[in-house]
């Protein structure tokens, strides 16, 4: 059996406890939970801040931490995708207060107390988890600071169209490895988009298109629907319409709609054809 490295928490020196007969390594341990308490924090390749970026954690997120070094780095599993990588220790706290909202603007700020002319504390990425513990006038109380009410939303709260929430990150810089308003790759736009509308989904897009959804025929791409995925090697895009698709790619250099010929002749020239198409249930199916 062949574990992708990008989920399995193993190193020839160092695993998880869990996987003690699975893998081979030199010592095993249980690891310890922690919470993201930045806004957002960077899951890198190795401990050190030119490594590439593989992907990003958000506020209120929960990993389990296997092994941190003297200079300030923690490796470990993020809980929600399963994601394995290098975070910076300062990004992350003991587990506090169970999230009870998550941020449901492209990004607010999180202030002293509950008035807009304060000096902000921070600004926490859409998706960001906080436990709201009061509210003042407008603003509701959480473990961040005061964030305006309308930002924010129940956890149980799932948004109807993932298409239209894609949308919203439109001009959105592109970054890899990026999972905010300040940065998006095109498989992070695709899983904030689905996990905003209840839809677990994993980290990039290879494994994106092995779990998400049943193919469909794209022979000639004409029987598109609205929130089918495209999928290259490497690379994925949400259809907008039978003409239109929206993806965070590095022509543009941002989230932005691309006509779906344009989009299908341009990336052929450079990575081939599309590998498939994928479409997920319709709610209530």
């Amino acid at each position: 059996m062949t574990l992708d490295p990008r989920l399995t928490p193993a190193r020839p020196d160092l695993a998880a406890a869990h996987l003690r007969g699975c893998v081979e390594a030199d010592r095993f341990v249980e690891g310890e939970v922690r919470l993201v308490t930045a806004p957002q924090a960077p899951v890198r390749r190795a401990p050190s801040p030119e490594a590439p970026l593989d992907t990003e954690a958000l506020a209120g997120e929960r990993v389990t931490i296997y092994e941190a070094t003297d200079e300030g780095w923690a490796w470990g599993q993020l809980a929600d995708d399963g994601y394995v990588g290098w975070l910076p220790a300062s990004a992350l706290g003991p587990p506090g207060p169970e999230p009870t909202h998550k941020v449901a603007a492209p990004r607010t700020l999180a202030f002293p107390g509950p008035s807009i002319k304060l000096a902000p504390l921070a600004g926490l990425p859409f998706g960001a988890r906080v436990a709201v513990v009061g509210t003042a006038e407008r603003f509701c109380l959480t473990t961040h600071g005061y964030i305006p009410a309308p930002h924010l939303a129940p956890l149980g709260i799932v948004e109807p169209d993932f298409v239209a929430v894609a949308e919203r990150f439109l001009g959105t810089p592109y970054l890899w490895g990026g999972k905010s308003s300040l940065g998006l790759d095109c498989s992070g736009l695709v899983q904030l988009a689905l996990a905003a509308c209840g839809i677990a989904c994993p980290r990039d897009a290879d494994l994106q298109e092995r779990a998400l959804g049943a193919p469909v025929s794209s022979a000639d791409f004409a029987g598109l629907a609205r929130g089918d995925l495209v999928f290259w090697k490497g690379h994925v895009a949400v259809v907008r319409d039978r003409q239109t698709l929206v993806h965070a790619n590095a022509f543009h250099m941002a989230v932005a709609h691309e006509p779906i010929v344009e989009a299908i002749a341009r990336i052929r020239t450079a990575e081939g054809a599309p590998t498939s198409v994928r479409r997920l249930p319709r709610r209530g199916e």
